[in-house]
């Protein structure tokens, strides 16, 4: 089947035409730059700019795919979680379609969609369940235990902020700008020294659930004492950064060890971040677990990864 996928979950309007799991084109328009003076997604700004760009995001991704909108045989669209004026774009968009052209829509979950982004990498098509599913991005830090691609259960998750969320409110802090990940990222891996000791919030042993408030409010009152010039910046990003990712790490390798599972696949927007990328790895060689993440342009919000797992839902 020729798969039309919509996303427009959050800032990134997004069209895609996918092939039995083979992607055609790839089309995504960000609104980011209107969001970068305010430090965070404006919803209204979001929903606005997705009305006035899905139709020509759609006919880029058809015409760089030689595909005509009757070729298309199904729509898969973003349906959840997201900010309800941005999902609303895309809805009713797919469903006007769908009615049009007389062929079915479906509707696909976006945090579910991140992990099915690994299934789009020809090398790893095959099914691999079961798994343990992480998904780390600006809305969403969960992890789930899967077994199909219908119903991932969920099985831990932040009990405040997502990690992305948090990158971006400690670059705020530290006035180093929008969206956070790429900038903490970068002043993080210029760091050499001795680290800030921030607090680990691994919450209850029995739980795989995690918080990152504390972590947050513990940076918000380091900076506050500190004169901060390029270096001090540095040594905080990279203080954070590892403060964060030890606690995920900790709770991916219980899961692993409590279900007896040797296979993790990674999805979601942070997972393009390096240091996050080669300490999963350090620590699942540790414990024989072969680790699965998609290449950076499927990390960040796509319609691919909604074409890819809207088709398989179909098919069952």
């Amino acid at each position: 089947m020729n798969i039309l996928g919509i996303e427009t979950s959050c800032d990134e309007t997004a069209a895609s035409v996918v092939r039995d799991d083979e992607i055609l084109t790839n089309v995504v328009s960000s609104s980011v730059p209107l969001h970068r003076a305010y430090g965070g997604v404006i919803p209204e700004v979001a929903s606005r700019c997705h009305i006035e760009y899905i139709n020509r995001v759609t006919k880029k991704a058809l015409s760089k795919s030689d595909k005509d909108i009757r070729d298309i045989n199904l729509i898969a669209v973003t349906d959840a979680p997201g900010l309800p004026g941005s999902l609303v774009a895309g809805v009713a968009f797919a469903k006007a379609l769908s009615y049009a052209l007389k062929i079915p829509c479906v509707n696909v979950n976006h945090v579910h969609a991140h992990l099915y982004a690994n299934f789009l990498d020809k090398k790893k098509r095959e099914d691999k369940f079961p798994f343990i599913g992480v998904v780390v991005s600006g809305g969403h830090t969960n992890v789930y235990l899967c077994k199909n691609f219908k119903d991932p259960e969920i099985i831990g998750r932040t009990k405040d902020d997502a990690i992305g969320e948090a990158f971006d409110k400690v670059a705020k802090i530290l006035g180093i700008g929008y969206p956070g990940g790429p900038h903490i990222e970068r002043y993080a891996s210029k760091f050499k020294g001795k680290p800030i000791k921030f607090p680990r919030a691994f919450l209850d042993k029995d739980s795989y659930d995690f918080s990152l408030s504390g972590v947050k409010t513990a940076v918000l009152y380091y900076v506050k004492s500190k004169k901060l010039d390029r270096r001090e910046i540095s040594r905080v990003a990279w203080s954070f950064q590892e403060a964060v990712f030890d606690v995920l790490i900790e709770r991916v390798l219980k899961a692993c060890t409590n279900f007896n599972i040797r296979k993790v696949f990674l999805g979601g927007g942070v997972v393009s971040n390096m240091r996050l990328r080669s300490k999963l790895i350090g620590a699942c060689s540790q414990v024989n677990c072969e680790i699965y993440y998609p290449p950076p342009a499927l990390c960040v919000d796509n319609a691919a990864m909604i074409a890819g797992l809207g088709g398989r839902l179909y098919n069952k």
